[in-house]
């Protein structure tokens, strides 16, 4: 007989995914990518064109921590007139020894609270130890999410968001004030983009946004940025200041694949001889491993630009099984 198969819906996920927990297994999945003992095929997608849309198909093994899952995810970027995240998955966990089916979760949140966590994770090792200012350029999901996840590797004092649209930038601010009311924690909104960066010790970028966002003249020495928007039509940093930084990806097979795979901010530049594929400067699990170095001076601009590869969700999804087995969360159900 089969076993049985444990369901756990999208309150089960948010309830079970711890996030510090989550950010140390980001930093085991990255390692394991860049000593090649991972399994992560790239990215495969069928295109929904008429909602500039995909469905994504992303499998991974992780060897060193035995997690084997596959994503699969549906990328509706005008989802958000809508009130509907983008990024919408179901994750499929299976027993490395058997192959058995284990369990079938959300990976919405997932997507979302694994995304920020590897900005997080890119904070803790890249920017600043004095960081203490946070800018978000965005007002969604990704926005949200890192407002939750990149505080935890620096002391951060201040956050501002700003978004295109002002309403939801204030709705956001006012959500995000009420989380950190008992704290000393001040949340506030930009009127700009630029506006938000001045100063800034961290900036996050996580717009669908077929224009840069990032542009070289907003960014300031020593800031450490991150990137997780893909867009096939446009990039969210410019190619002056992806020229400029100390750019580390999560896998450079990845970052440098055609779309829906790469990342068209790292793509163009090379393709237009400004920067050559060598600029990449680092995987984020060669820092991890310290095979690579990172921040050299406090004045040096650091880009972290991700575009989401199967080895965090692999990861992520694994935290959640176990955690769910020990506490026996979740509804068995037969196939």
């Amino acid at each position: 007989m089969m076993p049985g198969m444990r369901f756990l819906s999208r309150r089960d996920v948010e309830t079970l995914l711890d996030p510090d927990r989550l950010i140390q297994a980001l930093a085991s999945a990255m390692a394991d990518v860049s000593e090649g003992r991972a399994s992560i095929p790239p990215r495969v997608a069928a295109m929904v064109d008429e909602r500039d849309a995909i469905l994504g198909a992303m499998p991974g093994y992780l060897p060193t921590s035995s997690r084997l899952a596959a994503k699969l995810v549906s990328v509706f970027p005008h989802n958000d007139v809508l009130g509907i995240p983008s990024h919408q998955a179901v994750i499929a966990v299976f027993d490395p020894e058997t192959g058995t089916p284990a369990a079938i979760m959300d990976g919405t949140a997932i997507t979302a609270l694994r995304t920020a966590a590897g900005s997080a994770l890119s904070t803790r090792l890249l920017a600043r130890d004095d960081a203490t200012v946070l800018a978000i350029l965005g007002t969604g999901v990704q926005a949200r999410a890192h407002a939750t996840m990149v505080p935890r590797t620096r002391p951060i004092s201040e956050i501002r968001i700003a978004g295109r649209d002002p309403a939801r930038a204030r709705a956001l601010v006012d959500e995000l004030g009420e989380r950190t009311a008992a704290g000393d924690m001040n949340v506030r909104v930009a009127e700009t983009f630029g506006r938000a960066m001045e100063g800034a010790d961290v900036v996050c970028a996580t717009t669908h946004s077929p224009e840069p966002v990032i542009r070289r003249a907003s960014v300031e020495d020593g800031m450490h940025l991150t990137s997780v928007g893909v867009n096939r039509d446009g990039p969210e940093v410019d190619a002056e200041t992806v020229r400029d930084s100390l750019v580390v990806v999560e896998s450079r097979s990845a970052a440098l694949a055609p779309y829906p795979a790469g990342a068209v901010d790292l793509l163009r530049p090379i393709e237009d001889g400004i920067i050559g594929p060598d600029h990449l400067h680092a995987e984020i699990g060669e820092l991890v491993l310290g095979t690579r170095p990172g921040r050299t001076s406090p004045d040096q601009i650091t880009l972290y630009k991700s575009v989401g590869i199967a080895a965090q969700d692999a990861a992520a999804a694994g935290l959640v099984l176990e955690a769910a087995e020990a506490t026996g969360a979740g509804t068995i159900v037969d196939l």
